[in-house]
């Protein structure tokens, strides 16, 4: 019988209970992966008494071909590339340079809404705890693991509420622990496990982490 999640509130809170290890540790922080990943965030971080934040990850969209991707771009100025999708563009680090540029422009952007001015949390020696609504293909969670890897994360904890058998044991090996709810075998979109899959605005994504904020200083 396969999984079906009534909404994300409640897909967070079912995935926080298989991480309750993690609870009262002031080294955790959660980080949701907007814009859906961030209510199932905010429920496990309520759960565990830690930190909310987002991880912005944009993708690197090869020119004319922007469904390609040469590469990631994260939270915190980190870039990853796919070295074997630049060796095959023309003038490849013109054209990269160019489209990180744009996405940087843009990664900025969603950063200075989301935070409302907020700085961006220290993560080195941290045990990141990386949450989204589901994973499909997995590249924007592993885009966003590598760039993890290159803040100094004590430890990467990837955990979602559903994802394709192959795709979260893609996770499992780049991530230092991977929890995912459900894995059905004939996976066509996150959306069909999930009664209400209705779009998360900006908004609401603001909204939910001056929750988690206001919450923190009430705790602090």
């Amino acid at each position: 019988m396969e999984r079906v999640f009534p909404n994300r509130t409640e897909a967070g809170r079912e995935l926080a209970e298989k991480l309750v290890s993690y609870a009262g540790r002031d080294d955790v922080i959660v980080l949701g992966l907007p814009r859906g990943g961030v209510p199932v965030a905010f429920e496990v971080a309520q759960r565990l008494g830690a930190p909310l934040d987002v991880f912005i990850v944009r993708k690197l969209g090869v020119p004319g071909f922007e469904e390609l991707a040469a590469g990631a771009i994260a939270s915190g100025g980190v870039r990853v590339l796919n070295e074997d999708v630049m060796r095959a563009i023309p003038h490849a680090d013109e054209a990269i340079e160019a489209v990180t540029a744009r996405e940087t422009a843009e990664l900025e952007r969603r950063e200075h809404e989301y935070r409302d001015g907020r700085p961006a949390p220290e993560l080195c020696d941290r045990v990141v705890i990386l949450i989204d609504d589901g994973l499909a293909t997995g590249a924007t969670m592993r885009a966003a693991v590598k760039a993890l890897r290159q803040s100094g994360t004590a430890k990467i904890v990837v955990a979602v509420p559903v994802g394709p058998p192959d795709t979260c044991r893609e996770i499992e090996q780049e991530a230092d622990e991977t929890i995912c709810l459900s894995t059905p075998a004939f996976f066509q979109a996150v959306g069909q496990y999930y009664e209400d899959f209705s779009q998360t605005s900006d908004d609401d994504v603001r909204e939910l982490l001056n929750q988690a904020t206001k919450h923190d200083l009430s705790q602090s």
